[in-house]
């Protein structure tokens, strides 16, 4: 996270308690990663794992956005409220893996993710809503090492 000057914006140094442009005390922002920031340090952390866990070449994203055309995205099948990620690995007593992303401050689970998660976790797979890539990259070891 990077923490700016809610003044002027500036970035603060670490460390330093004074705002560089201000040389004043002000009110830190600290910025939030968006959810799309957490998904792509996910995927990063992920390559990088490989070697370990040769499973997560199948993690990927399901693009159900339809931000571009809604009636189309319809037509093809876009359901409101699907997980972010699918693990499509076996462990244990679970198909596969599904994970709603979540920004570390402030994102919410609508109703419809929460149904599909409830109907995905009734039908044999392991859910979690992860806050940020961290979590989410635990909750994965933690799945492919049979401690889910």
């Amino acid at each position: 996270m990077v923490d700016r000057c809610a003044c002027c914006g500036a970035i603060i140094p670490e460390g330093r308690q004074v705002c560089p442009n201000c040389e004043k005390a002000p009110k830190i922002k600290t910025l939030v990663p968006t959810e799309t920031q957490e998904q792509q340090a996910l995927f990063r952390w992920a390559e990088m794992q490989k070697g370990k866990y040769p499973e997560l070449a199948l993690l990927f994203h399901i693009s159900n956005e339809g931000k571009r055309n809604p009636g189309r995205a319809k037509a093809e099948g876009i359901k409101a409220g699907v997980p972010d990620l699918c693990l499509p690995a076996p462990r244990g007593p679970y198909h596969g893996a599904y994970i709603e992303m979540k920004r570390r401050k402030g994102g919410t689970v609508s109703k419809e993710q929460g149904e599909w998660l409830s109907a995905l976790e009734r039908n044999g797979y392991a859910v979690a809503v992860c806050k940020g890539w961290e979590e989410a990259a635990e909750f994965i070891k933690n799945y492919l090492e049979g401690d889910c």
